[in-house]
């Protein structure tokens, strides 16, 4: 019997050939929060790098202080003592770390099996097509997540482990917040680094414009300074380490609109 046409399909034989893909990616999603659980300390090791003061970044900050001499530049000099408040807190946190890594991991092949399922509707030009944006979406993530866990995570920790609303307050930080931040800050970096494909995407219906991207130029600045200034620490230098790569994104976004 001749296979239908992917564009023959009803609802529900698509949800039957999605199936298999589903199946599939659940099970890299479960051997890969397997393996992440087994690997507690090398995982540990990574999220807790950020608040270390040996930690590239921070490291790189206090070389940088001790050359233009401003005491301010120094980051996470101090490593921080988290706690525990809850009996199963560090079971609970082993598995969500667990969880957070293998999705980041898992994300690949899930952009995959999407790939895969859609194939068929395609031409042999779109497939090629289609294949280069999952793998620049891709690469978009990885660089995104280097720039959350090298840059916003230890900016981030250092502004938030410092700030008092009152002197009479003291910051006992629980471990789960910690986890929390660097991971958000590498997940959000990551997906605010794909950028670029969605604007590739939404310029091709017509829901963006290249033209519509530069009227807004000022308007985009003006928010991506004021999140800068926000998970910086109160100097120019971090501000623009922070600045800088996202209004490269932006500019990015433009040319891509534009073609």
């Amino acid at each position: 019997m001749r296979n239908k046409d992917a564009n023959d399909m009803t609802f529900f034989e698509h949800l039957d050939a999605l199936r298999p893909g589903l199946f599939r990616s659940v099970a890299v999603l479960v051997v890969a929060m397997l393996v992440a659980f087994v690997a507690k300390e090398s995982i540990m090791a990574l999220i807790m790098g950020p608040q270390n003061p040996s930690f590239a970044t921070n490291a790189m900050m206090a070389q940088l202080a001790e050359a233009m001499h401003s005491e301010v530049l120094r980051i996470n000099t101090t490593p921080l003592a988290l706690i525990n408040t809850t009996m199963a807190g560090q079971f609970n946190m082993h598995l969500l770390l667990a969880f957070y890594v293998s999705l980041f991991v898992a994300v690949p092949y899930l952009l995959f099996e999407l790939w895969l399922f859609v194939l068929p509707a395609l031409e042999r030009p779109q497939r090629r097509r289609s294949w280069l944006l999952i793998f620049y979406t891709v690469l978009s993530m990885v660089a995104g997540a280097l720039f959350g866990y090298f840059i916003l995570a230890p900016l981030s920790v250092n502004f938030l482990s410092n700030y008092q609303v009152s002197p009479a307050i003291s910051n006992m930080i629980d471990a789960r917040s910690y986890i929390a931040l660097v991971s958000n800050m590498v997940f959000v970096s990551a997906l605010i680094f794909c950028l670029p494909m969605v604007v590739r995407f939404l310029s091709k219906i017509g829901l963006v414009t290249a033209a519509g991207m530069r009227k807004y130029r000022r308007h985009a600045v003006v928010a991506l300074s004021v999140c800068a200034a926000v998970i910086t620490p109160p100097d120019v230098m971090s501000m623009m380490l922070v600045l800088l790569p996202l209004y490269a994104l932006y500019e990015l976004s433009i040319h891509i609109a534009s073609k």
